[in-house]
């Protein structure tokens, strides 16, 4: 494996970023995740805006988009894969042990890792934790994902595969690493951003090539909902056959699986596609 590092590319056992690097000792960073197949990325433009935002949202520098492009082309040369997670992280750089930024740069990690396809259709689980909607890194793309981790962990040992939150009055929110749609009559529809959800870039996606409706929804949709379905970057449109002890019956459903089909068909038609 060869990690972009800071401006070059380095074999995983020589890539090295600082200890004190402001992302591993206060999570002050962003990232990105971007799927790769046979060494070509998908809808590379919209996760770099959102890099872009996310940094302005913590307050780093605008990341150099044209160096992030050479970097992930460069790792996906050297590593080619047939189905990958290229991860894009930016954080704060070399600082003091503490929340106060240092003046010496920032810090940018590119790395791409093999996956397999995810299932068709997967089980998940509610938390008791909330997500803050008025937080300062509501909608942002953190490295501060240690909360995510503890639900997840959750999630693992009930048989799941995610964790849904709702948020702090008690409204439909997203999952650990994706967002929550549901069927209702027929129609699809999924948290707004408001919920205090990440804008998700397959969200949106899904959003746009299936007519699904934004909808502030209680977090009990997800005891009647007819069919549920999560979306992420390597989820792509994943159908739920299980919340908590609720089987859904035959799923994938008809509008979940029509939703599958679209966005499979789409985004093969479109490796790097816009949104409006």
């Amino acid at each position: 494996m060869k990690i972009w590092v800071n401006g070059g590319l380095y074999d995983e056992e020589t890539a090295r970023v600082s200890v004190l690097d402001h992302g591993l000792t206060v999570g002050d960073g962003i990232f990105e995740t971007v799927k790769a197949e046979r060494g070509e990325t998908f809808a590379l433009t919209l996760h770099l805006e959102r890099l872009t935002r996310s940094a302005r949202g913590l307050g780093l520098p605008d990341p150099d988009l044209d160096e992030v492009r050479r970097a992930c082309a460069a790792v996906l040369a050297a590593d080619p894969v047939e189905l990958g997670r290229l991860r894009i992280t930016y954080t704060g750089g070399l600082s003091p042990l503490g929340s106060e930024r240092g003046d010496a740069g920032t810090s940018l990690v590119v790395a791409v890792g093999g996956t397999s396809r995810r299932p068709d259709t997967t089980a998940v689980v509610t938390v008791p934790w909330t997500r803050n909607e008025r937080g300062a890194l509501t909608g942002l793309k953190t490295t501060s994902y240690a909360e995510n981790v503890v639900a997840l962990a959750r999630a693992k040992e009930a048989g799941a595969t995610e964790a849904l939150f709702a948020n702090t009055t008690g409204r439909l929110c997203e999952g650990t690493g994706s967002n929550v749609f549901v069927v209702l009559d027929g129609r699809i529809h999924t948290p707004p951003v408001s919920s205090g959800c990440l804008a998700g870039i397959t969200r949106a996606l899904a959003v746009e090539w299936t007519g699904a409706v934004e909808t502030d929804l209680p977090f009990d949709v997800l005891e009647t909902a007819e069919e549920v379905f999560l979306t992420s970057t390597l989820r792509d449109v994943q159908a739920v056959h299980r919340v908590d002890g609720r089987e859904l019956a035959a799923a994938p459903g008809p509008v979940t699986a029509k939703a599958m089909r679209i966005f499979e068909e789409r985004a093969a038609a479109d490796r790097d596609p816009k949104l409006g």
